[in-house]
C-alpha cells in the first residue's frame, strides 16, 4: 500500500543526517556529561555543541537555552516556573483561547491556587485582537503567553507587535512575554531578539529531529523556578541526566533547518497551495479554516460539511493517507476542537474538519493522490449522511443542536502565489 504522511504537526520523519550523528552517543560515547573523566567529557562537549547550534537557530545566547524532554515539559516549566517566581508581584496571566493544552491545563491548576487568567478571544481566522490584549493588561499581570502559530489552523500571530503592546504599555517592569513557536520553528525564520520575547518554546520532533528533546529559551534577565529538582543540569533550571543522543540530534536538526529553510519552504508552500486551491474544485461545501496570508507554509485545514471527521480519518488511513484533526494530543476527542470553537466555527461543520500538515519529504505525487482519492471518500460518506440527504431534498440545513446553527463565514478557498 502507498503511504502518505500528512500529520507533520505531531511529528516529522527523522532526517537521516540527524540519525547518523546520534548513533555514536547510544553505544560508543555513553558517558554522563556531568562526569569529569574523558568519556564524560566527550558527552559534555557534544552537549555544549548542540546547545550552541540550537541557540544560533533562534539567535539566542547559549546560556539562555534550557533543554527539556518535549515541548509540553517546556511549556509547563515556563508557566509554572514564572508563576512561582513572580507570585509575590502579581497573580494575573493572559493567554489566547487557542493555546496548546500544555499551556491551558497548567493554568487550570494555577487558577485553583488563586491565580487569575484572562483568555483572549480570536477572530474567525484565528487572530488575536491586539486591542483586547492591551485592555487586559493589569498592574498585577506577570505573564502573557500567545502562540507564534497555531498547529491546527496554521494562523501566524504578529508576535512582534503584540510584544510591543505589552512592553510599551509599561504596566510594570516584570511581565514576561512567552510564545509557543513549536509549529513555526523549522518552517519559518524565528529570531528571539527581533521578536523581543522573553521566552520561547520549540521542539526537535517537529523539525526532522528526534523525539525526546526540546528547548525553552528564557532571556537571561528572567528568573524561573525549576519544576524538576535534583542536580545541577541545565544551569540548575531542569535537573535530570541529559538525553545526549536526542540533544545531539536536536542540534543537528537546527543546523540543517537553518541551511534548508528557504528551499524547503518554497517547495512545501507550493504543495500546500495546490491542496488549498484544488480541493474546493472537487468538493462542494468545503471551507478553509484559518488565515490565508499569514499562514504556516505547511498547513491545510478544511471543514467539510455533511461528513464526520472520524470517518474521514479512518477511510483516509485505509488507503494510506495519514492526517489529523486538532492538536495531536486531542485526536481521540470527537467533539469540535477548542481552536475551531474559539473561532466560532459551527459545531456541525467543524466536526468534519481535516488537517493536512506537510513536510520536506512530501511530493507532488503525494498531493495528486490526495486530490484523486479524498473527494471519493467525501462523496462516499455523503451518500450515507442523513443530513446531506435532507439538504438535497429540502435545500435546508438542519441545526446541529440547541443554540447552534450553520455559519458559513469561511474562506471560499483560493490562495494566490505569493
Amino acid at each position: 500500500m502507498k503511504y502518505i504522511y500528512l500529520d507533520n504537526q505531531s511529528n516529522t520523519k527523522l532526517d537521516k543526517n540527524v540519525f547518523d550523528v546520534m548513533v555514536p552517543f547510544f553505544v560508543d560515547h555513553y558517558g554522563n556529561p556531568q562526569s569529569i573523566y574523558s568519556l564524560g567529557s566527550i558527552s559534555k562537549d557534544a552537549l555544549d555543541d548542540a546547545r550552541s547550534k540550537v541557540a544560533s537557530f533562534i539567535n539566542a545566547d547559549i546560556n539562555e537555552i534550557i533543554f527539556t524532554s518535549c515541548a509540553t515539559e517546556s511549556n509547563n516549566l515556563l508557566v509554572k516556573g514564572i508563576a512561582e517566581s513572580l507570585k509575590n508581584k502579581g497573580k494575573h496571566i493572559i493567554v489566547s483561547a487557542i493555546e496548546h493544552f500544555s499551556i491551558l491545563n497548567p493554568l487550570k491548576r494555577l487558577q485553583n491556587d488563586g491565580f487569575e487568567v484572562t483568555y483572549l478571544s480570536v477572530d474567525a481566522k484565528g487572530n488575536v485582537n491586539a486591542q483586547e490584549l492591551k485592555k487586559s493588561l493589569r498592574k498585577d499581570t506577570i505573564l502573557v503567553s500567545i502562540q507564534h502559530s497555531n498547529p491546527e489552523v496554521g494562523t501566524i500571530q504578529n508576535i512582534k507587535d503584540l510584544v510591543a503592546i505589552v512592553k510599551n504599555n509599561k504596566i510594570n517592569d516584570f511581565v514576561v512575554f512567552h510564545t509557543d513557536a513549536v509549529s513555526s520553528c523549522g518552517f519559518m525564520p524565528i529570531d528571539v531578539k527581533d521578536l523581543n520575547v522573553d521566552a520561547l518554546t520549540f521542539s526537535s520532533s517537529v523539525m526532522y529531529g528526534p523525539k525526546g528533546a526540546a528547548a525553552l529559551y528564557v532571556k537571561k534577565e528572567v528568573k524561573i523556578v525549576p519544576q524538576i529538582e535534583g542536580g545541577v543540569q541545565e544551569n540548575s533550571k531542569r535537573s535530570g541526566t541529559e538525553n545526549i543522543p536526542a540533544i545531539v540530534g536536536f542540534g543537528k536538526a537546527c543546523q540543517i533547518a537553518k541551511e534548508e529553510l528557504v528551499s524547503n519552504v518554497q517547495k512545501i508552500k507550493g504543495l500546500r497551495d495546490k491542496l488549498i486551491n484544488e480541493l474546493p474544485k472537487k468538493i462542494e461545501y468545503i471551507y478553509l479554516n484559518g488565515a490565508i496570508g499569514n499562514r504556516l507554509p505547511n498547513n491545510v485545514n478544511f471543514s467539510i460539511e455533511f461528513v464526520e471527521g472520524e470517518a474521514l480519518f479512518l477511510l483516509l488511513d485505509a488507503i494510506g493517507i495519514m492526517a489529523a484533526s486538532g492538536s495531536a494530543c486531542a485526536n481521540k476527542n470527537l467533539k469540535i476542537s477548542h481552536v475551531l470553537s474559539a473561532m466560532k466555527v459551527d459545531v456541525a461543520v467543524g466536526q468534519g474538519s481535516i488537517v493536512f500538515t506537510l513536510s520536506k519529504y512530501n511530493t507532488q505525487e503525494d498531493i495528486d493522490y490526495v486530490l484523486e482519492e479524498f473527494p471519493k471518500i467525501v462523496s462516499r460518506l455523503r451518500e450515507m449522511s442523513p443530513l446531506y440527504s435532507y439538504f438535497l431534498q429540502t435545500g435546508k440545513r438542519k441545526k446541529a443542536g440547541p443554540g447552534t446553527d450553520f455559519d458559513h463565514e469561511h474562506d471560499h478557498c483560493h490562495i494566490n502565489e505569493e
